[in-house]
């Protein structure tokens, strides 16, 4: 039943197909909180969505591509690496929401304006600080913050492109 549902549902491009909907509905589900509650995101809930779509946009040329075992590796080893990035980023998030009460207030810059008046560095040196802007818990659901929801779809995504290649190994054997 497994390897059938192995090939079936995510052998080849499928499978990474898949992978890129989800990638891209979740930045779509955050846009229509963000909306339906009139909520501004933090520099770090921005950073979390440009790592969902830098994932999605992975997902998305593997599946055109369709690649032979070498490339399939290769990007199951990109999709690991830029998941992990991703829940680096949602554990500073949540960490700075944990430590919110001995954090001194500090609306901070906007993420535009750090990208247009400092150099890179410092502009990423200011987003990964955090600011208490991403110390706000502004929204929950079954009673987890958006970087620990965050942090659990990108050990998913992990997960999950460690699968696929399992699904596509056994499936070119």
């Amino acid at each position: 039943m497994t390897s059938q549902l192995c090939s079936k549902l995510f052998g080849g491009r499928a499978g990474y197909f898949l992978g890129f909907i989800a990638s891209f509905g979740l930045v779509g589900l955050a846009l229509v909180i963000q909306t339906q509650y009139h909520l501004e995101p933090c520099p770090l809930c921005i950073s979390q969505r440009m790592v969902l779509m830098g994932l999605g946009l992975i997902f998305l040329t593997a599946a055109i591509q369709n690649p032979a075992q070498l490339g399939r590796n290769i990007y199951t080893l990109l999709l690991v690496l830029t998941a992990l990035g991703g829940a680096a980023v949602a554990t500073r998030h949540w960490w700075l929401q944990a430590h919110r009460d001995t954090m001194i207030a500090d609306c901070g810059v906007e993420f535009n304006y750090m990208f247009e008046n400092f150099p890179l560095q410092k502009a990423l040196t200011l987003v990964f600080r955090g600011t208490g802007d991403c110390a706000a818990i502004d929204w929950t659901f079954l009673g987890l913050t958006i970087p620990q929801l965050s942090l659990i779809a990108f050990i998913g995504f992990a997960a999950y492109a460690l699968y696929l290649a399992k699904c596509l190994t056994k499936k070119s054997n």
